[in-house]
């Protein structure tokens, strides 16, 4: 296997352009600078954005292109659900997963019943985002560098 190449992104923000709502999230990578462009700053540069100096993102060679997914999420939600010990609590969660504004009523489920789990749940979602966007990273034939 060849090493990964260095790359020095900012983990967080790559991952919210890789998952969540389609219509809000995606957008593109740099593979020579490591920055991410959401799709909105993409956007604003194309359409108004005189006062910004943005890339040629349809350069194939340079940028790497990501559309917002919440498959995964949908996942994390069911999984998490798992973990809660407290039956009534883990029954009201599965109700809240099921149709639009799932992720909305998810955790206001938990910020109304439990402030510990509300924490576990950003603590350990946060934690999967991130492992996904190094896979993703690691795909590409990169890793995460120091910034």
């Amino acid at each position: 296997m060849p090493l990964l190449r260095p790359l020095p992104v900012d983990l967080e923000m790559l991952s919210e352009i890789l998952e969540g709502d389609p219509l809000t999230t995606g957008g593109a990578l740099d593979l020579r600078t490591g920055e991410v462009w959401p799709r909105s700053a993409i956007e604003y540069a194309a359409e108004d954005g005189a006062d910004v100096d943005a890339p040629d993102f349809e350069d194939e060679d340079r940028f790497r292109w990501a559309d917002g997914d919440s498959r995964d999420g949908d996942r994390d939600m069911v999984e998490f659900i798992d973990t809660i010990a407290d039956a009534r609590l883990a029954e009201r969660l599965h109700d809240a997963i099921h149709g639009r504004g799932a992720f909305r009523r998810f955790a206001d489920t938990l910020r109304r019943t439990s402030e510990h789990d509300l924490s576990r749940w950003f603590e350990w979602v946060g934690e999967r985002k991130r492992g996904r966007a190094r896979a993703w990273l690691t795909d590409l034939g990169f890793r995460v560098a120091s910034r």
